[in-house]
């Protein structure tokens, strides 16, 4: 499988860095963001990559030639005009031709599991796989909407109305089919985004593969001091999902938002003090944020699985506001008790998903390669006591007195 990296754009916004080079030259540890990229898929064994360049092309080709000296083969794709995100695809068919390969984005430093990525592609029979994530920014990013099945329904630029969302993005990780490469017929701008994959969403399979894996740009010179930082100290490779992950496994209500018993209405729904800062600690942290929660509503046919996901794009929506995500929620639509007017009778079961059982937090367990014996419950329950008493690991209980972002502080004070 070859990798197209787009090299090609000027980075405006982190000139002040290093206006002398195009932005994938920009140096993180002593070696430009494209070195970084080559060693990342070489020590995956794909060593086959075309560079469309542009902007102080020579900079790049003079640093990497045909690739030799990196142990890896480089082609280049120039563009003599700039062609926006996805002009060069009319030139790259000469390079790709009746098979998939990855595309990425030249600007941004990521350590995924990508084995796990293709194999997602091929079982979905994917034209397009992006790579997905929440991030600290949702209000100002395109939006990824996608069904129960992962494929792509809908795409919101940031000009496009929206309310309540989930925090996915796209980020700049790709699998494409070669197929998508005759979506351009002429050597003309055409943006990747808007006029490749917003525009074809009904005619191609396009499939958005979620991971809280470390993909972050270079676009501003904050985020590239960021991005040092995090090297230095190892959130990047530690985020990578073949590695061992740790989590804070959160509960919902009376912990993140206000209790009010069953909680049926969206109206209803209102963040506890902390809740934002606490989480973005953990998002800091490198531990995973994954919300577990019971939601008997559902089985009490009190509020639908739609009103259920509309609560929680708001939950998602207003924390990101405040720059925190979760990386996961897990909930459990069961409940035991029958014999009530409305309930739906195949949910009215004992399940081993309802807390204080422990089936949710194995399968987040499962999903990110989560260490479980290395993590913690955030509650305000019995339940959540014993949730964690279940899987012998440390409760801390949200009260008057403690909130997320006091009970996350506290922990990783003694680390």
């Amino acid at each position: 499988m070859k990798v197209v990296v787009m090299a090609g754009g000027k980075g405006t916004r982190i000139s002040s860095i290093n206006s002398e080079v195009p932005k994938p030259m920009i140096k993180i540890d002593g070696k430009p963001i494209l070195e970084h990229q080559i060693n990342f898929f070489k020590k995956n064994g794909i060593k086959n990559f075309v560079f469309v360049v542009g902007y102080l092309k020579d900079s790049i080709i003079d640093y990497f030639k045909d690739g030799k000296k990196f142990d890896v083969n480089i082609d280049y794709v120039i563009e003599d005009q700039p062609l926006d995100t996805a002009g060069s695809f009319f030139y790259l068919k000469e390079y790709i031709k009746n098979e998939d390969f990855i595309l990425v984005n030249g600007d941004i430093i990521f350590d995924i599991d990508i084995d796990k990525i293709i194999k997602f592609h091929k079982e979905k029979k994917a034209d397009v796989t992006l790579c997905t994530h929440p991030n600290s920014h949702p209000y100002d990013s395109s939006l990824i909407i996608t069904d129960s099945n992962s494929r792509v329904v809908k795409w919101l630029n940031k000009e496009d109305e929206r309310k309540f969302y989930h925090n996915r993005v796209n980020s700049g990780v790709h699998i494409l089919n070669s197929k998508v490469l005759d979506l351009v017929s002429e050597p003309k701008k055409v943006n990747f985004d808007r006029e490749i994959l917003k525009a074809n969403l009904d005619s191609l399979n396009i499939y958005a593969y979620d991971t809280p894996e470390y993909i972050k740009d270079m676009g501003t010179p904050e985020r590239y001091y960021m991005v040092i930082d995090d090297m230095i100290n190892g959130k990047i490779q530690s985020k990578n999902l073949s590695r061992k992950q740790k989590a804070f496994f959160i509960d919902r209500d009376g912990t993140i938002n206000k209790y009010v018993g069953f909680l049926r209405n969206i109206n209803d729904f209102e963040l506890l003090e902390g809740a934002v800062e606490g989480i973005r600690r953990i998002n800091d942290s490198g531990y995973l944020a994954i919300v577990i929660t019971n939601q008997p509503v559902i089985a009490r046919g009190e509020v639908t699985v739609d009103e259920l996901d509309m609560i929680h794009q708001k939950m998602e929506t207003l924390l990101g506001e405040g720059g925190a995500y979760i990386d996961g929620l897990y909930y459990c639509p069961h409940h035991p008790d029958k014999g009530f007017e409305g309930e739906i009778p195949e949910l009215k079961i004992k399940c081993n998903c309802r807390k204080p059982n422990v089936g949710l937090v194995e399968k987040a367990a499962k999903d990110f390669n989560i260490d479980i014996s290395s993590s913690y419950v955030i509650g305000d329950s019995d339940n959540d006591r014993q949730l964690a008493n279940n899987l012998g690991i440390p409760f801390l209980e949200v009260n008057q007195n403690a909130n997320i972002y006091s009970l996350v502080s506290e922990v990783l004070k003694n680390e």
